[in-house]
């Protein structure tokens, strides 16, 4: 019986975070008002990010999708997949405010597109 080799290959992603003309970042404001510990786990989650990693999520439409969180009010941040290789992260919020959120990262993604 003879051994069979695999080589896997996987790319990072390249993981930005949407900064707006005011220089405001949606994500970084709303994980400033979760407490310590929840802010631990969702930074724990963005790091697996990187290794291609996007564990529980929800394409939304064709642009929009939401990373899913199975812990306290079921945190979501939304984010866009551009060419395969970039993961733009715009927003956050919980399962209460998600069709809100939705229309706030839509707009987001807008207005991030305009400054590239």
């Amino acid at each position: 019986m003879s051994a069979i080799e695999y080589t896997i290959i996987m790319k990072q992603k390249t993981v930005k975070i949407a900064q707006l003309s005011n220089g405001k970042v949606p994500l970084a404001e709303w994980m400033e008002t979760l407490d310590k510990a929840v802010k631990i786990r969702i930074q724990s989650r963005l790091t697996r990010l990187l290794e291609n990693n996007l564990g529980d999520c929800k394409k939304i439409d064709d642009e929009i999708s939401e990373l899913r969180f199975k812990f306290g009010p079921g945190y979501r941040i939304y984010y866009t997949e551009l060419d395969n290789i970039i993961i733009l992260l715009i927003n956050g919020g919980d399962k209460s405010s998600q069709s809100k959120d939705i229309q706030k990262a839509k707009v987001i993604l807008q207005e991030w597109r305009t400054l590239q």
